[in-house]
């Protein structure tokens, strides 16, 4: 169509900055089967002044590595996870960044502490951000490349 925008192209996994929690090149599936994003957090302390503090959970060179972020939460919500057990979850509103896109969006916080991506973002963060290419990885963010040192011989 004419005067069509093309969007700029993400893969189904990406590293994600959220820069107003600090953190960064957050390992998350492009899920646009689900609704909203989900990050993996251990646990959630309420401040009672309307914050909450979470500690999220994550891994920097193959060590377990937890942040702890204060926000205040714009609403719960109650999901029926696949697992089938309704849970209530605290959602939060952060910008997030994946390559040069960046949106303001909801993060509802969970526990996916047995999932490979510690982080989903779903279809409402990337709609008219993005398109998902479903056969490509870290196409907005490519992997770091690790550099292998040879042994010198002799």
């Amino acid at each position: 169509m004419a005067g069509e925008q093309t969007l700029p192209v993400i893969g189904w996994r990406e590293r994600v900055d959220l820069p107003e929690w600090g953190l960064r090149r957050v390992r998350a599936k492009i899920d646009t089967g689900a609704r909203t994003s989900a990050i993996d957090v251990a646990q959630v302390e309420d401040l009672g002044d309307g914050r909450i503090r979470f500690e999220v959970v994550g891994r920097k060179g193959g060590t377990p590595r937890t942040v702890w972020v204060e926000a205040r939460p714009v609403r719960t919500s109650v999901v029926k996870p696949s697992h089938g057990e309704t849970q209530e979850r605290y959602v939060c509103l952060t910008p997030i960044r994946i390559g040069a896109l960046e949106r303001e969006v909801e993060i509802s916080l969970v526990c996916r502490k047995h999932m490979l991506c510690r982080m989903l973002i779903g279809r409402l963060a990337v709609g008219g951000l993005a398109t998902v290419d479903p056969a490509r990885k870290y196409v907005a963010t490519p992997k770091r490349k690790t550099v292998r040192r040879e042994e010198s011989e002799g």
